[in-house]
Order: C-alpha cells, then structure tokens, then sequence
C-alpha cells in the first residue's frame, strides 16, 4: 500500500503520544485513547508532533483564545524548515489568502460576506431547490439497484446532493461537479503521492481563478459574485482571497454534509429502535441531526492553530510557536460534558448537553446552517421513500476512507426495501 509521508524527520514521541492513524483503521480506538491521554494530548500527525484539545470545556476556551491564530508563519517547526510543502497535509493548512488562514479584523472582512450569504433567509430561498435536488437523486437512487438490489448510497445520493447544493450556491455549473468532487477526494485522502496532491491543488487554483474572473465579467446571483463585489464603503477581497474562500467552502461545505447523512442513516439503522421512534413521530429529525453531529462527528480532527505565546492549560503548556489540533470527535465523547453514557447514541439525550462539532468562536463553520437544512431535508425524505432501507453488508465491513480529517466511508451499500 502506498501510503505517502512526510519529509519532516520523525517527531519525538515521548510517552503517551497518540499516532493518528492515516489510515483510520480504528477510529473508535483512536477517540478513546485521545480522550484517556487527557485534555491537552501530545499526536504524531505523520512525523510532526502537536498538541490536541480532546474536551469541551477547555477546547471552547481555546478557541476564544486570541494568544492562538491560524497563520502558518506562527508554526515554529515551519519557520525552522522542519515541515515543508513535502508534508502530506501542509495544503489544509497554508492554504492561500481566506477566512480560514487569517484572524481579527482581517478575518471579519473576509468572512462578512459569506455569512451574508448563508444567512437563514437565503437558506429557506433555496430550500426548495434543496427539495428538488433531494427528490431527483432519490429517484436515481432507485433506479441504480443492480440485479441483486444493492445500491451506494453515497456515490448515488450523500455526496452529490451538497456538491449541487454549494454548487447552486457557488455559481458552479453542474457539469463541473463530477470533476470537483474527484478532485477533494484526491486531496484529502492518504493515498495520493504528495506531488500528485500539490498539483491537484494547482488545478484547483487554477479551475477558480477562471470562475472568478468570469463572474468578474459576468457577475450573477450566487455567492461568487458576492464575495467580488464590493460593498459601497468597504473593502473589496482581492481575487486571491476570493479564490481562497472558494476553494475552502466549497471542500467544507460538501463534505461535512456527505458525513452528516451517511453517519446518520449508520447510526439509525444500528439503533433500530430509535429509528422507529423517528418514524413514528415520537423524535424529531432535529434531534438525529444533533446527536449524529456529538456522537460521530463529519470532522475528527481540525488542522491546525499556533501558539504566538506560552498557553497554560491545566498541567501542560502548549509553547510558542507549537500548533494544536481540535479533535471534534474526542471532544463530541466528552463524559464531562456529556455525561457517563457518552459513547452512547441517544436521541433522546438532554438537549442542554450540546455539541461544539462545527466550532466555537470567530472560526465557527460559517455553513453549520447549511449543512443542518440539508441534512434535516435528505434524512426524513430518504426514510420516508425507502422506509425498509438497510444496510446490504454488515455494519462492521463498512471501511473508512483514509483521510485523517473528515469521518467518511468509502462506499454505503444499501437494500433500498
């Protein structure tokens, strides 16, 4: 297996050190012992060593916290040479000019724009499109059972529904849409030879870059367009910052919702009877939605933030100039926060025990809304149209994807009923 690694020279474990699989062979292991290391844990992300928050008392502190920023400059090991673009995942993380690599009032500037947006009156405008979109892939869902009945889910409905829905938004014409979600599922898996990954982020700069310029000429109504019009009195983006806004919104915003659903739908079907409780109206399909985001989280570990000064956190110190994970998935199985039955999935649990799943502070998801509309418009449709649906394999051979990030499956297989 060709499992691509990092030109950084191997960290220092030390004891206790958590190696984060590449391969997400053991996910389930892996949030326990990140959650048993503490709530400031030392990983290995490939050879490179940081720090991971793993609760969510102490992670919502620090990401209020101003002392830790996302720009790259700040990472000690990178302004030593340590880690370089050879690293596997340097493009999650020196990323291009956006609202996920800036912070302050840089980060206000580049971000008001999407917010304004995504805000929920635009998402019921959309809504209805949503519904379209939602309807068309059902049927192409039941159209696409081979002989034996089986059909991915994913491939046929969980991944192109939100590619059309950020697609719609984007401005994206739909025939792009095949190619682009090629493209994310070449980045971020840990199988791509890191020469092939720096290349396909140099397509995609370049696939973005034309857009850009074309709704320059011709702008429309879609968020592109929004982001390269300035507002009267402020400050327009330049096109770098609007290509970088892009090409992270448009990876964020399908695959949390591709998560979102698949790990939603696994979860019911393994609790069947919490799925007849949501049948038969007793749950609401916001509560699936919640508890899905706490229990198994679309995003396991977020990459990264950098101390610009020493950071106490209870008998550790995260050093200047040393970066920090937020590792959602061992934070959504906090006991403390969640209580002793944490590692449960209950749909009827507490709604005071939330979840921090799409962030907390300046960076929060700004397509947290999204995705839940589309989630709470796909879920109850698909139940409602393939009431007897199961899983055609057993639960135990469904295989995650090798991304060390995102908390996907390679395939879904399916008996639609």
């Amino acid at each position: 297996m060709n499992c691509p690694h990092t030109a950084a020279a191997p960290a220092d474990r030390g004891a206790g050190t958590v190696v984060i699989d590449p391969l997400v062979q053991d996910l389930d292991g892996e949030t326990a012992r990140l959650r048993d290391a503490g709530v400031l844990a030392r990983i290995d992300l490939l050879g490179v060593p940081a720090w991971t928050v793993t609760r969510h008392a102490e992670a919502r502190q620090l990401l209020l916290d101003p002392r830790l920023v996302k720009d790259i400059d700040a990472w000690s090991l990178w302004q030593k040479g340590v880690v370089t673009r050879a690293w596997p995942l340097i493009g999650m993380i020196d990323a291009g000019r956006s609202m996920f690599t800036v912070d302050g009032a840089e980060h206000r500037r580049l971000r008001t724009k999407t917010s304004q947006a995504l805000t929920p009156r635009r998402l019921e405008a959309i809504r209805p499109e949503i519904e379209k979109f939602t309807q068309e892939l059902l049927d192409a869902l039941d159209a696409a059972r081979g002989d034996d009945g089986v059909v991915d889910l994913k491939a046929v409905f969980a991944q192109p529904l939100p590619m059309r829905v950020v697609g719609l938004l984007m401005g994206v014409d739909e025939s792009q849409h095949a190619m682009l979600t090629r493209q994310y599922k070449a980045f971020f898996s840990m199988l791509t030879p890191q020469d092939e990954r720096l290349a396909l982020l140099a397509e995609l700069d370049v696939f973005y870059t034309d857009l850009v310029r074309e709704k320059t000429a011709r702008p429309t109504d879609d968020l592109t367009s929004a982001l390269i019009l300035a507002e009267e009195g402020g400050e327009p983006l330049t096109e770098e910052e609007v290509v970088g806004n892009l090409k992270a919104m448009v990876a964020a915003g399908h695959e949390t919702t591709i998560g979102l659903v698949l790990n939603a739908v696994r979860a019911l079907l393994s609790h069947p009877d919490q799925l007849r409780k949501v049948l038969a109206g007793e749950v609401g399909w916001d509560a699936v939605i919640e508890e899905t985001l706490r229990w198994d989280t679309p995003t396991t570990h977020l990459l990264m933030r950098f101390a610009t000064e020493d950071i106490t956190v209870g008998d550790e110190v995260i050093r200047k100039g040393e970066g920090l994970v937020v590792s959602y998935r061992a934070i959504g199985r906090d006991i403390e926060q969640h209580g002793a039955d944490a590692d449960a999935f209950d749909i009827t649990r507490p709604t005071r025990n939330r979840h921090m799943t799409f962030g907390h502070g300046p960076h929060i998801c700004p397509g947290a809304a999204l995705s839940r509309v589309e989630a709470g418009i796909a879920l109850p449709a698909l139940f409602t149209r393939f009431p007897g649906l199961r899983l055609a394999v057993p639960d135990e051979e469904l295989t995650k994807l090798p991304v060390m990030t995102q908390n996907d499956m390679a395939a879904f297989p399916v008996l639609l009923g």
